[in-house]
């Protein structure tokens, strides 16, 4: 599968990167444009955070594009945010509405195909890793890297803060961890937030399991922490290089450093 790229790490700690793919899995005539279905891409982050690796962590990433099949997704479909827009399982809109595919979505049968052939591969092998470092620790963190353009008026009001932090109100992690990721993200001189908008995906959901000494954190950055947003987007012009401000790449270190840490200082 080489879509699927884990590189091991020995440090308890595991970094996950569900939404960084661009390969549409041979659907691309069936989507209105291979642009338009790379659009919502979490651009360049498997390459923001690639210092982990240098800190022991886990890195697992998938190249399958969130428009063939979202890996941070219930697969059973249901909403991560009722009430809310958002996008499903096997979207068939972009972030801002637009309609992904030419003519229909996926039905059912394909929906099965794709969760067989993606996503339950990635999160066999997701929950490979933090059984074996659980196993050699007895304790992990699963670390969910996000992001997203800092402003999606279908999705939230306003700009989105530099950093959100995610536990599920605090059902994912101990406060510990949470807390020390949130005084860093203060201290940043950027905006930041905990459980906002987002309060972590299906990935931190289900794996977060502090009882179990599996404790997960989803982080989704604004976008323009790394690269430019133009508006509009076009083609030639989205996506952007990737161009860290040092201040967002220098509080990054130190989440993750944290996260490392506590995880070794309950092991």
């Amino acid at each position: 599968m080489d879509w699927l790229r884990v590189h091991r790490g020995d440090a308890p700690l595991v970094i996950a990167f569900p939404h960084g793919g661009t390969d549409l899995a041979g659907l691309d005539e069936q989507f209105v444009s291979p642009w338009q279905a790379r659009i919502d891409t979490d651009w360049w982050i498997a390459d923001l955070y690639a210092f982990a690796a240098d800190l022991g962590a886990t890195l697992v990433a998938t190249g399958i594009s969130r428009s063939v099949i979202d890996m941070n997704r219930d697969p059973s479909g249901a909403s991560l945010y009722p009430g809310q827009a958002t996008t499903d399982l096997c979207p068939t809109t972009t972030f801002d509405g637009d309609p992904l595919y030419r003519v229909n979505g996926p039905d059912q049968a394909e929906i099965e195909r794709r969760l067989g052939l993606f996503h339950r591969p990635y999160h066999e092998a997701l929950a490979g890793e933090l059984r074996r470092l659980k196993a050699a620790h007895g304790t992990v963190v699963l670390y969910d890297a996000h992001s997203i353009r800092s402003r999606v008026p279908r999705l939230f009001d306003g700009e989105l803060p530099q950093f959100n932090i995610g536990t599920n109100g605090g059902a994912t992690c101990a406060p510990e961890l949470e807390a020390a990721v949130d005084v860093i993200c203060a201290a940043s001189g950027h905006g930041h937030v905990v459980n906002g908008r987002f309060k972590g995906g299906w990935t931190t959901r289900h794996y977060g399991d502090p009882g179990r000494g599996i404790h997960a954190i989803q982080m989704e950055l604004a976008q323009r922490g790394y690269m430019a947003e133009p508006v509009p987007r076009t083609p030639a012009n989205w996506p952007s290089p990737l161009d860290s401000d040092p201040a967002v790449l220098a509080s990054l270190r130190q989440v993750i450093a944290a996260a490392r840490d506590f995880a070794k200082g309950k092991s």
